[in-house]
């Protein structure tokens, strides 16, 4: 699939977005319990004008430091043997991107070996998968830099809860 450009856009409400990745158009549409869902339905991103990421965004980058960073490397750029997700993101789109976290992937060519561990039925990865596809998808789009996001929105009210069920 040919890479698709991005451009990133101030709009007058104050919100910036991003144009377009793996999933399409990122613009942030509905929130339930602070993930915003895209017009297809996709986990993405609310990034305000001053930088304050939405609550997904956030939790996604404390998810993916903890179980992610260790193979494909500080703000999911890659390291010598797992690729860069962020440049991944930007042909991927988010059905890809879970099959792949909850099946596994094995990728093998003459000058790699390249294997993904099937995550689906780790929690810690399963419970915040869409939040960690935001902040990838966030860092692809170009709309969150590198390093812990310095403003985030405040946490849910029933982001606990939802938390507590789906960890059991």
């Amino acid at each position: 699939m040919a890479a698709i450009a991005v451009a990133v856009l101030a709009f007058p409400s104050g919100i910036v977005a991003a144009m377009a990745d793996g999933s399409g158009d990122p613009a942030a549409v509905k929130s339930d319990s602070g993930q915003w869902t895209d017009k297809d339905g996709n986990p993405t991103f609310k990034v305000e004008k001053d930088g304050t990421v939405d609550w997904g965004t956030y939790i996604g980058f404390t998810r993916y430091s903890a179980e992610c960073l260790r193979c494909h490397g500080p703000d999911g750029l890659g390291s010598t043997y797992a690729p860069s997700l962020v440049d991944a993101l930007k042909r991927l789109s988010y059905s890809d991107f879970y099959a792949t976290v909850a099946g596994g992937k094995k990728a093998v060519s003459s000058s790699q070996d390249l294997v993904m561990p099937a995550l689906g039925q780790d929690k810690n990865v399963m419970c915040f998968v869409n939040q960690i596809y935001t902040y990838l998808r966030a860092r692809s789009d170009g709309a969150v830099g590198r390093g812990r996001p310095a403003k985030h929105a405040a946490k849910p009210a029933d982001y606990e809860k939802s938390v507590d069920d789906c960890m059991g």
